[in-house]
């Protein structure tokens, strides 16, 4: 199981370390501590406080690649059939789905509470505005 510490969830969701020690000592995330280690928080728990909320996180670097569009959250659901999987990244305030084979998936080890960065590239853009 993936576990983050504080200050990893406080960069990925742009509010202070001091905030998310609060939420934990509030119960809004379940954190536990080693003997003398720091608090860490399981990304199954990260995942289910994430799809509860609506704020927006805007990723402070971007990986070398021509993909602009990128998007990094929470694996929040997998889903593997016998060819495929759809995997879900929630990356407030986006909820991505991607659909890819499920050796792919198998092969990066997807699970909920992972972080994981959705790329999307696209010929086809719709632009709509509202009426």
């Amino acid at each position: 199981m993936t576990a983050y510490r504080p200050a990893q969830i406080a960069e990925l969701l742009g509010v202070s370390t001091d905030t998310v020690r609060r939420w934990c000592d509030e119960g809004r995330l379940t954190s536990r501590r080693s003997a003398g280690g720091p608090r860490m928080v399981d990304g199954a728990d990260l995942a289910r406080y994430l799809t509860e909320q609506t704020a927006a996180y805007q990723p402070e670097s971007v990986m070398s690649q021509s993909a602009r569009n990128r998007f990094t959250g929470i694996v929040t659901r997998v889903d593997r059939d016998t060819l495929v999987a759809i995997v879900e990244v929630y990356a407030p305030p986006h909820r991505l789905v991607s659909m890819m084979t499920r050796e792919a998936a198998d092969e990066l080890n997807l699970q909920p509470g992972d972080l994981a960065t959705a790329a999307v590239k696209s010929t086809n853009v719709v632009i709509e505005i509202p009426t």
